[in-house]
């Protein structure tokens, strides 16, 4: 089994522009994602698919392998999507979100190694919840899943609601997971979720993910004790470099 790694990086974030560019600690945020997932040896490769030729020069500056891609893409999966189209060569690819500097290999081995049952045909991260703020937090998608490990629902509120429990103790009373955002897709699968239309669930949530459960697909979840620290807004880069 060939699987591809791709790291999906756009210049125009609307709450961070030049986000991949950033500097953090003498490296670009799009580097040390690189560079981590260059680490995970279930990979065969990793590509940088953007559609900025300033972040595309920046990659193969630092010796790295990135594609451009279009610039209508509407999610980092429609740009992998493209990029897998020009590598047939591959049976899954994997999704690395490009704001996680510090993504720890061990997790995208995890979501590789879904695929080694040949019925999963897609994958993804969950980790269990252990405050409040994170249960609360809408940011932070939660994640419903079957006694298969798969996700049968995800989330901005907290779900289930624990009847006959305040909410203040709902910790105590169940296992809530949140969802670490990194994806695989057997590759035939991929190409058929960017070609469906957005579905009402995917529309009330802003998630792309429950598109493919309200259309049938089984979404294989692994479990991890890791965390991860995404930038998203300025304020998130400067709380990250004081836990470095």
């Amino acid at each position: 089994m060939k699987i591809l790694g791709i790291i999906p990086a756009r210049y125009a974030s609307t709450r961070f522009p030049g986000k991949p560019l950033i500097d953090i600690a003498g490296k670009s945020m799009i580097q040390r994602v690189y560079e981590q997932a260059k680490k995970c040896d279930s990979l065969s490769e990793v590509i940088v698919a953007t559609d900025d030729e300033r972040i595309f020069k920046h990659v193969h500056d630092f010796g790295g392998v990135a594609i451009i891609t279009s610039t209508d893409h509407q999610s980092g999966t429609d740009r992998c999507a493209e990029v897998a189209l020009k590598h047939p060569q591959y049976n899954v690819i994997i999704n690395i979100q490009g704001d996680e500097p510090y993504i720890d290999p061990e997790q995208i081995t995890k979501v590789a190694a879904c695929f080694n049952s040949t019925d999963v045909q897609l994958s993804t991260l969950i980790k269990k919840i252990t405050t409040l703020d994170e249960l609360n937090n809408p940011n932070s998608p939660k994640v419903i899943i079957n006694k298969h490990s798969e996700a049968i629902y995800f989330s901005r509120t907290a779900l289930p609601y624990l009847r006959g429990h305040e909410p203040k103790d709902w910790l105590n009373h169940f296992t809530y997971f949140k969802h670490i955002g990194i994806y695989g897709y057997r590759a035939d699968v991929l190409q058929q979720v960017t070609k469906l239309a957005i579905s009402p669930l995917e529309k009330a949530e802003s998630l792309e993910q429950l598109r493919w459960i309200e259309n049938g697909y089984r979404i294989k979840v692994a479990e991890t004790e890791l965390e991860t620290h995404a930038i998203d807004v300025p304020e998130d880069l400067n709380r990250i470099l004081k836990n470095k």
